[in-house]
Formats: C-alpha cells, structure tokens, sequence
C-alpha cells in the first residue's frame, strides 16, 4: 500500500516545491525518530539523527523511485546513519564524562522506565510498532503503509510486543 498524498508531495518537493516539505515531516517524522532511538537508544542522538536524515533525503530526492514507500525509504536511511552513529562512538575512547555523561544531563532521564525496558526485550520491528501504535498514536493501518507490512502482521507484533512487556513487568513485580 502506499500512501498517495504523501506521494503527491514527494513530486511536488521534487518539483521544488519547499511548502510540501512540512506535510512530509508532519506524515513521516516519527516513524524515522523511533528507528533510530531503537538503535542508539538515547533521545539526544535520536533527535540528531531525524535532523540528518531529511538533509540527506532531501539532498538525494531524485534516488527516491516514485510509487514506492517514501516512509520505509526514510527510515532506511535514518536506520543506517543510527548503525554509523553507534560504530563510531565504539571506535572513539570514551572519557569519563562520556561514560558518565547521564549523571550529567547529557543522556535524556526522561525517557520512562517501560521504553528501557522495550528496547531492551522486544525486537526493532516489534518496538517499532509498538511505538508507533502506543506511544505515537498512529492507527495499525497508518503504520502499516509506513512500514508496507500487512494490517494483519502489524496488528499481530502489536499484540506480542504488549504481551512481552507485561510478562516481563509481571516478572519483575513478583521479584
């Protein structure tokens, strides 16, 4: 399934229209900001990350093929600068402030206990969905055509991922 008005300002932005930019963002930017917090799983870098990809995709629009899925386009590029993003903080040494730097407000506290605890059990694509579904308020169907996946999957890996966390949950309170 694609998404058509999106696709119209995908050809209109392409066109050089700057205004269709805004519809883009409002219809794409979450999927794009979850898919790179799940992997670097901070909200500072996550937040980096969307900014650099809609410069990158805007940079490179003529790449995108026109009928496909512009949103899983997006996160393919947002997932890939995420993956470069944590290999190159491997590869730098880290100071003690940087390996401390929650203590110091760097890293976002704020994120609730319940997203530490997806990242940590639940799978990309389950916390995906489940962010998209749960937190950000997107209908199944609207995240299925973000994603081209079917309702049905969607709907399914909703269900597993809020099984886990509860289990999980259950586990943790009885200990």
């Amino acid at each position: 399934m694609k998404d058509s008005k999106l696709e119209i300002h995908v050809q209109r932005l392409k066109a050089g229209d700057k205004s269709a930019f805004d519809y883009i963002y409002d219809r794409t930017n979450r999927p794009v900001y979850f898919a790179a917090l799940y992997i670097v799983r901070d909200k500072m870098y996550a937040e980096d990350i969307l900014h650099d990809t809609y410069l990158r995709a805007m940079g490179n629009l003529e790449k995108y093929t026109p009928g496909t899925n512009f949103t899983a386009w997006l996160c393919r590029i947002g997932r890939s600068l995420a993956l470069n993003h944590v290999k190159r903080m491997k590869r730098e040494t880290s100071t003690d402030f940087e390996a401390e730097s929650y203590r110091y407000g760097v890293r976002e506290e704020s994120i609730p206990f319940i997203f530490d605890v997806a990242m940590k059990i639940l799978s990309q694509e389950e916390y995906e969905i489940l962010m998209l579904c749960q937190v950000a308020g997107y209908k199944r169907r609207e995240v299925a055509e973000m994603l081209a996946l079917p309702i049905g999957t969607v709907t399914w890996r909703n269900n597993e991922a809020l099984k886990k966390l509860k289990n999980y949950l259950e586990k943790e309170g009885a200990q």
